[in-house]
């Protein structure tokens, strides 16, 4: 192994913050905002030009900084210097090697983390890959994950954990797939060929519903949220009004409110369905607004921290202070659509609708484009009415 007298060192790999971090001679760490480290090096090709007829200067990647380590990377950027020198570029003469699972689900990750809605799932889709996948599979080179090893992996959690199994095997197809694209994996994704051959035990499930309030016993739990000062006492009656979702509410910002057209309007980026949500304001919802807004927060329901809003347990730890058994928050959705059902002049469109569900087909969704905001706005009106009764 060649000395090396470089900048970088063992610890400061660990823990350099974001940033192109050079090592000298041509070799850097970069660190991703998400914390991701990897290796590139930088050479210039004797005798070789780009279109502009400046020498042809090329960055390389030498691998992930969690696989291949410092001396590993300075040994590999020497040789792709050397081969520089020479006038070889090293895109075609250094032979590729085949990473492990790891490695390249890493950078799948890496790539994937602008196209999620919430930082939080791109944590969760990496992190269910480094405890079931990693410990069986994660250093085996990816040419090698073939049907034996994806069953090594399912079999132990495919009854007792079904969902996470299923995701499981969703994100090593995705892995594999990509590894393919890239020249390391040849032939059939094995996740098909499993699914395809039904190889592992059918499950049968059961559809578990969110357990839901009574909308007849409503108006009593709303008279006792009222009472409460917390800021997630004044979330949780919002939530029961607006019919919204758990994250809406608590990732509610003040730019998203137009008190003068009454309306609430929910960014495509936080929906469910990846669709704008308008939400009828009424004046039960500005009743509990009006005070908030006074606070000068840019959460609309803020937490602990300045301008950050409250956690997602907060208010399921509340309905557990007030000794709720058995109820969930994302309930009083059901709850909500219990009560529209029972009204005889209400329409299921209009039902759905308020909570931003799609209702038809794709044929009937383009034809029927109107949000049917004024009839929700009644509904939610008479809703509201009766809640806080």
């Amino acid at each position: 192994m060649a000395l090396h007298s470089g900048k970088l060192t063992k610890n400061l790999v660990r823990t350099l913050g974001p940033g192109r971090h050079g090592d000298g001679n041509g070799l850097y760490l970069v660190v991703d905002p998400s914390g991701a480290r990897r290796w590139i090096v930088r050479v210039t090709v004797k005798g070789q030009r780009n279109r502009e007829g400046k020498p042809l200067r090329t960055d390389f990647g030498l691998g992930g900084a969690d696989i291949v380590t410092l001396n590993q990377a300075r040994d590999r950027a020497l040789e792709y210097r050397r081969m520089a020198k020479q006038g070889l570029n090293p895109r075609y003469n250094v032979r590729q090697e085949v990473p492990c699972f790891e490695e390249i689900a890493q950078q799948v990750h890496i790539e994937r983390l602008p196209t999620w809605k919430n930082p939080k799932h791109g944590q969760q889709w990496i992190n269910t890959l480094a405890e079931y996948a990693f410990p069986k599979i994660g250093r085996l080179p990816v040419s090698e994950v073939g049907q034996p090893e994806v069953l090594q992996v399912l079999l132990p959690i495919w009854t007792e954990k079904h969902e996470t199994a299923k995701r499981v095997a969703q994100r090593i197809k995705a892995v594999l797939d990509v590894a393919k694209s890239k020249g390391f994996y040849t032939g059939e994704n094995p996740v098909n060929t499993i699914r395809d051959a039904k190889v592992l035990p059918r499950v049968k499930q059961k559809v578990q519903h969110h357990k839901a309030m009574r909308w007849q016993d409503v108006p009593a739990f709303y008279a006792d949220l009222a009472t409460r000062d917390a800021t997630a006492a004044k979330a949780l009656m919002f939530t029961c009004l607006t019919a919204s979702r758990t994250s809406e509410v608590l990732q509610a910002r003040w730019e998203e409110f137009d008190f003068d057209a009454m309306l609430w309007t929910i960014p495509h980026e936080r929906m469910k369905a990846g669709e704008e949500h308008r939400v009828p304001l009424t004046p039960q919802m500005i009743a509990i607004l009006e005070p908030l807004k006074a606070l000068q927060s840019e959460a609309v329901f803020e937490g602990q921290k300045r301008h950050k809003p409250l956690s997602n347990m907060a208010m399921l730890m509340l309905l557990r202070r007030m000794k709720i058994e058995g109820i969930t928050v994302h309930g009083f959705r059901s709850t909500f659509r219990d009560w529209a059902a029972e009204r005889p002049d209400v329409s299921r469109e209009v039902a759905e609708m308020s909570l931003a569900h799609k209702v038809g087909s794709d044929v009937e969704r383009a034809y029927a484009r109107s949000d049917l905001l004024e009839k929700r706005r009644q509904l939610m009106e008479r809703w509201c009415e009766y809640v806080a009764s």
